[in-house]
């Protein structure tokens, strides 16, 4: 053999092997990450997050997990656990859940933004990021009353 065959070997097994590799490597798995705005009156609670036990068959599975990534850095958060029946317009309308809530509390006096990122493993497995943009405002009127209580 000559001395070109030689080098080449090593260069090319390697680049062989990760060729074989990518091929036989699945895919990733896939996180969907929402973004979305929400305004808080100041030194009220508000919820940012609601999620029921049940499968995309509407069937009741575990409770879902909720992870806070990046925490609020003007506030503090809540979870809360309960049961509730599903929104009509809900995609499982009308079927009573047990929920995983998340509740924001903008800390004393402040207002002006803050933000928090949480990853959502539901029911079904699936894991969702959610990036909640939070501007703490001295309104006195939420605009969706539910979502302003410490209830679920």
């Amino acid at each position: 053999m000559d001395a070109l065959t030689l080098v080449s070997r090593p260069i090319a097994a390697p680049a062989a092997l990760a060729a074989v590799w990518l091929c036989c490597a699945g895919p990733a798995l896939a996180q969907t990450t929402v973004t979305r705005s929400e305004t808080v009156p100041a030194g009220k609670q508000a919820r940012l997050v609601i999620v029921p036990n049940l499968k995309k068959d509407c069937s009741t599975g575990p409770m879902p997990e909720i992870k806070v990534t990046t925490p609020p850095k003007s506030g503090s958060l809540i979870t809360k656990a309960g049961k509730l029946k599903t929104p009509a317009k809900y995609r499982c309308p009308n079927k009573d859940a047990e929920v995983q809530a998340i509740f924001y509390q903008p800390n004393s006096g402040y207002t002006g933004p803050d933000g928090v990122v949480v990853e959502i493993k539901n029911s079904d497995g699936e894991v969702e990021k959610r990036d909640i943009r939070i501007t703490v405002g001295k309104d006195d009127k939420p605009k969706d009353e539910k979502k302003s209580t410490t209830d679920l």
